[in-house]
């Protein structure tokens, strides 16, 4: 049987390989550590379980949702810009649930990009930021995050022509996987930027909850004028653990929010009623408990620093995200250098190749494995030596 051409061209997915990895050096009954996947050890907390619990006796939850979510989810993510960023939405029109802030992610190019049009992407990044620019027929322009430039886009790098042709671009920060933070002066750039070519912006804040040192993430919804152009997707993911119950958001201008919400409408049937309400429970977490995990997250951060920099490694405490971004060692490239680790030490971690071309020549390291694995990882990294 042949399959359409977007089948034949979609790569693998990043992780997968790293998967299989993994399982093949279990078949041989050993034992890996992996620093791979991105996905909270820590539990969900048990406040926001019990509001499952409760929420899922209600026979109005055993129906099917709304495409746009709940009023009253919409309503909390509306207290939590408020209150969070001292930004103002209208829930009804401004805000719309999401399975998972990836679903929104993927989706959104089908509101904007016709086959042909360009979008731009930051490289390296999430790789599902091109993929959904392909799965609309659209053409990816990347443009390059430098270290030299705190790996923030250089908007004045971009060719005028090309802007001119774009119709999408995407910004992520905090910044997966490097890790790199921007200020609302960034911000007001990318705004600007968007205007000038009239594109539309597209940030991923999934992050902006996980920081530390004191370090506050702001929201591009800050900037005036940001709602004319953007979208920002948010997710509970990260913030509350709960990378498996899918519960995301999208808010920003009413047009786009709404060219978003009638995608889903004629894809999904919407998120559970009663996970949506898991997710208001977890969107009035107290700053307190927020501050506690990510306590546990930059104490993981500064043990594997440490230890990266101990066998030669140029590593830098991020102030967010969960992981760390690192160069390889001259004469290795970030597969090489990958193979390497696992095959030496058994431990994995992820080729920065695999977020991009301008990823080669780093590895990203992830800080959601318990703390005994952690210790176990860098156990063995220890005793890895460069040659």
């Amino acid at each position: 049987m042949k399959f359409a051409k977007r089948v034949q061209d979609l790569p693998p997915y990043l992780f997968v390989g790293i998967s299989r990895a993994i399982a093949k050096k279990k078949e041989q009954g050993i034992e890996v550590i992996s620093f791979g996947i991105g996905d909270p050890d820590i539990p969900t907390p048990k406040s926001v379980i019990d509001r499952l619990k409760i929420a899922s006796e209600n026979p109005a939850h055993h129906r099917y949702p709304e495409s746009e979510g709940l009023p009253e989810f919409r309503e909390s993510v509306a207290k939590f810009y408020s209150d969070r960023f001292g930004v103002d939405l209208d829930y009804k029109t401004e805000i719309i649930n999401l399975i998972g802030a990836k679903e929104g992610i993927a989706h959104a190019p089908l509101c904007f990009i016709d086959p042909g049009d360009i979008a731009l992407v930051p490289n390296p990044a999430y790789p599902v930021y091109e993929i959904g620019t392909m799965f609309a027929g659209g053409e990816t322009v990347f443009i390059d995050l430098l270290e030299e430039n705190g790996f923030l886009i250089d908007f004045s790098s971009i060719d005028t022509n090309t802007a001119k042709k774009a119709k999408m671009l995407w910004i992520n920060y905090p910044n997966n996987p490097t890790g790199a933070v921007a200020n609302l002066d960034f911000y007001k750039e990318a705004v600007e930027f968007c205007k000038d070519f009239d594109i539309a912006l597209m940030h991923d804040a999934c992050y902006t909850e996980v920081t530390f040192d004191g370090y506050v993430a702001p929201s591009i919804l800050q900037v005036p004028g940001a709602k004319d152009i953007a979208i920002e997707f948010h997710s509970l993911s990260k913030t509350a653990n709960m990378t498996g119950w899918r519960v995301g958001s999208a808010a920003g201008n009413p047009d786009l929010i709404n060219a978003l919400m009638r995608v889903k409408s004629n894809i999904d049937s919407g998120l559970s009623q009663a996970i949506q309400e898991m997710g208001m429970e977890a969107l009035a977490l107290s700053k307190d408990w927020i501050n506690e995990n990510n306590n546990i997250y930059k104490n993981r951060r500064d043990k594997v620093v440490s230890t990266l920099q101990e066998i030669g490694l140029d590593a830098k405490a991020p102030s967010a995200t969960l992981y760390i971004w690192t160069r390889v060692p001259k004469g290795y490239t970030s597969a090489s250098f990958t193979e390497k680790l696992l095959e030496e030490v058994n431990v994995v971690v992820t080729p920065g190749s695999g977020y991009g071309t301008a990823g080669e020549g780093f590895i990203r390291l992830s800080l959601t494995i318990p703390d005994d694995q952690i210790d176990e990882g860098l156990n063995r990294l220890s005793k890895f030596t460069l040659k």
